[in-house]
């Protein structure tokens, strides 16, 4: 196949030019389809190799008790332990009192924030949201589909707001929330978002926690994920939000969530919640009443497992040394292929698990399908957009993470082929 490097820009090519290469293109297809392979880019989890860095839990942990003396195979301890709280409280950046060990998804954790206030409303409510004519949550795109399906379930509907570099576009957001007292939240992952890889700078968390909002209890759902997981030596560091929020009067604004399910085991991990202390009083009493305790023998294994903050960071590093290489092969074969094509965009992620590719508007849909026919599955298009619709048709999540190199980069060379040939036919359609 002929490289970006010699190739010239598709919209500049006469209908022969874009014949011939859209020939060549699903000879290419062809080929790939008939190999019978199956490869995978759908969503970011930890490969094997990753997951063997933890393995040294297996046999852990060593002792019952934690450093209180209380046995951790007993009930009790609804905020989890107070030694994994105060590693992970270092890691986030809040005070121990505000953060919360729990079981291993945090994803579960909004949920049941999500639910607590449906039915009885947050700690700054008039009344529970259930009783609402309506609520409306803001939902920067490109942006997580689990959270825009967590929303949908629940009977929550959704505004767009585009997603910059610097986070979520603030002045759009401070709009929305003023005019309609029916926003009531957000959902924001603040650094190396998903799936842009854009972190929230420290002068757009600041207009979120103090702008005014026409709901009196709008909630920022932080869902910081991917706070820990760099892909460079130089380490993002995450607005402090809950700071923020309660130096700006607004100390209820904020819930954050994290958990180690891409740091040890997704399956045997531990998530965190964290927010004013008032607020993390109002989760535990609710959770209270389903719950005795969380998985305290887990926990008890990380905290022996990690020792401390800097034994995440150097348990990072490791990870670090296994995905970044991964990155720079999704941007290598990427630049080779369609660098100067004018049909293609994509980011180059210092942190978190995933590459924003945009193709040419109303081909992402025919890319994905192009894909599956060579078979590769690729998130959906419009994934990443509420409802699954992305209105330009444009947007495509790749995850790098999973897969062996070998299949990855053969991956990559499916999505450039795929990328091009449905470019090739939008541009003959519309000549």
């Amino acid at each position: 196949m002929t490289s970006a490097k010699d190739a010239r820009p598709l919209p500049e090519l006469c209908a022969e030019e874009l014949d011939s290469l859209a020939t060549s293109l699903r000879e290419a297809h062809a080929a790939q389809a008939a190999k019978d392979v199956t490869l995978d880019v759908t969503r970011g989890k930890p490969s094997a190799a990753q997951l063997d860095l933890a393995d040294e839990m297996l046999s852990l942990p060593r002792s019952t008790r934690d450093r209180s003396g209380t046995d951790v195979r007993n009930y009790g301890g609804l905020n989890g332990l107070a030694e994994l709280r105060q590693i992970f409280a270092e890691l986030l950046g809040v005070d121990v009192d505000q953060l919360i060990a729990g079981g291993n998804s945090s994803l579960t954790m909004m949920r049941d924030v999500l639910v607590d206030l449906l039915l009885f409303g947050a700690i700054d409510s008039p009344r529970p949201w259930s009783q609402e004519e309506k609520i409306t949550f803001i939902c920067p795109v490109p942006g997580y589909d689990r959270h825009f399906g967590l929303l949908e379930d629940l009977g929550i509907e959704m505004v767009t707001v585009p997603m910059t570099p610097d986070g979520p576009d603030v002045d759009e957001v401070a709009r929305i929330a003023a005019s309609d007292p029916s926003v009531k939240g957000m959902w924001i992952v603040p650094t190396y978002a998903n799936p842009t890889g854009a972190t929230c700078t420290q002068e757009v968390a600041s207009r979120l926690a103090a702008m005014e909002t026409a709901a009196p209890d709008f909630k920022i759902l932080w869902d910081n994920a991917y706070a820990i997981h760099h892909l460079t030596p130089d380490e993002t560091k995450s607005a402090d939000i809950l700071s923020l929020a309660s130096s700006a009067g607004n100390p209820h604004r904020a819930v954050m969530f994290a958990s180690t399910s891409k740091v040890t085991w997704a399956g045997a991990g531990v998530a965190f919640l964290a927010s004013s202390p008032q607020q993390v009083k109002w989760y535990l009493a609710h959770l209270g009443k389903g719950s005795i305790g969380p998985d305290k023998v887990n926990q008890l294994r990380h905290v022996e497992f990690f020792g401390d903050a800097d034994g995440v960071r150097a348990h990072m590093d490791k990870h670090r040394k296994i995905l970044a290489p991964k990155f720079a092969e999704v941007d290598r074969v990427l630049a080779e292929r369609l660098g100067g094509r004018e049909v293609a965009t994509w980011n180059a992620p210092t942190g978190g698990y995933f590459v924003n590719l945009d193709v040419l508007p109303g081909t992402a849909s025919r890319v994905v399908a192009l894909a599956k026919e060579a078979g590769l599955s690729l998130t959906p298009a419009g994934a990443s957009f509420p409802y699954g619709t992305d209105p330009d048709d444009t947007n495509i999540r790749l995850a790098p993470t999973m897969p062996p190199m070998e299949e990855l980069t053969e991956a990559m060379e499916t999505v450039a082929t795929c990328v091009l040939l449905a470019a090739t036919e939008k541009l003959t359609a519309r000549d």
